[in-house]
């Protein structure tokens, strides 16, 4: 499978519904493993969670995956797969599910999660395949059988609208575009390649594949080349302000693929549903924002934020607490504006 063509994309895009949506990790998860193990998988929060995403008509969930679940239980994990699948689907949501991911801790096992740090954003998030496995390519071969047996087996689920096959390649332990202290940045790049690889290599995948373009520094400019010209429609991180993001829109437009914005909004860094979402929307631009339901994630503490400094005065990420109310009751409006879903009154 090589890459589509741009008529083929573009074609793709006009089958698709403008996708609005979040990065979604329940409430109950502190990180990928925490939500995927059979232990600690919980499809209840999951239904009633996306339940309030659906009520807003957000239609689309961006969803870490790990390489561990697949090596310690493929047949289970999948099983866990399909029961996620299964309540998106139902509550009218398509998955977009990323695979690899160079953010946050590199040192982390199978079992009992970590409990959350006071005041610390991701405190427990963790990547995949982890920074020493990325640069020890010896130790591929379990990887390249994940890539490939995930995309065989979901190759034409329709319930899965696109594949992420690394987030932020070249990232560290910060986890974020601001504290960068321990950057991959080329060293992933040779993993990235064989990723997309790997997934071309299966016959019969019916959903494009993408990778964000998340760092705009002239040090990442390998990978930003590689991204633009072998993801399907190329997408992208902005955390930032609109007129930046906007600048960000127009060095990708070049490329002449439909455009998709995996992550954004950061209040307090200029990022806003309010002015955001809309101009995403009116670009024709899809849109995750980071978050759905403020839980164990502790995203709504800023990147960087401690102990020490209490309570921010601006909740960073998540749409919802958990009960089901909007953490910030101005921003249903924006939401549902874009969405065109209004709000039912009894």
């Amino acid at each position: 499978m090589k890459v589509w063509t741009i008529e083929e994309i573009k074609n793709w895009q006009e089958s698709q519904p403008y996708r609005v949506g979040a990065n979604f990790v329940p409430s109950s998860a502190i990180n990928q493993l925490e939500m995927w193990q059979k232990e600690s998988f919980d499809p209840e929060t999951i239904d009633r969670e996306l339940g309030f995403a659906e009520d807003v008509g957000m239609n689309a969930m961006r969803v870490y995956l790990h390489d561990l679940l697949w090596e310690q239980d493929s047949s289970g994990f999948c099983e866990r797969i399909d029961r996620y699948l299964e309540i998106a689907d139902r509550r009218g949501i398509s998955t977009m599910f990323v695979i690899f991911d160079d953010c946050w801790n590199q040192s982390f096992a199978l079992g009992t999660q970590p409990e959350p740090k006071p005041f610390t954003h991701n405190s427990g998030w963790v990547q995949s395949p982890g920074v020493r496995i990325v640069n020890d390519s010896s130790k591929w071969e379990r990887l390249e059988r994940y890539v490939k047996g995930l995309l065989y087996r979901y190759r034409n689920d329709e319930r899965i609208f696109a594949w992420d096959l690394y987030n932020e390649p070249g990232n560290g332990t910060s986890g974020d575009d601001s504290l960068k202290d321990e950057k991959q940045i080329d060293r992933s790049l040779p993993l990235l390649k064989s990723a997309f690889e790997w997934a071309r290599s299966v016959g019969g995948v019916t959903q494009p594949l993408t990778s964000a373009i998340w760092n705009f520094d002239e040090s990442f400019a390998r990978i930003n080349e590689f991204l633009a010209t072998h993801s399907d429609f190329i997408s992208f991180h902005c955390y930032a302000s609109p007129h930046v993001m906007v600048e960000k829109i127009e060095k990708l437009r070049v490329h002449d693929r439909p455009l998709f914005c995996s992550e954004y909004m950061a209040r307090g860094q200029g990022s806003s549903f309010a002015y955001t979402l809309p101009m995403l929307k009116r670009f024709g631009i899809g849109a995750f924002n980071w978050g759905l339901v403020s839980g164990r994630t502790q995203t709504i503490y800023p990147w960087g934020w401690t102990e020490e400094k209490g309570e921010p005065c601006l909740l960073f990420h998540d749409v919802f607490s958990r009960d089901g109310g909007f953490l910030y009751p101005l921003e249903e409006a924006v939401i549902r504006e874009v969405t065109g879903v209004q709000k039912y009154v009894v």
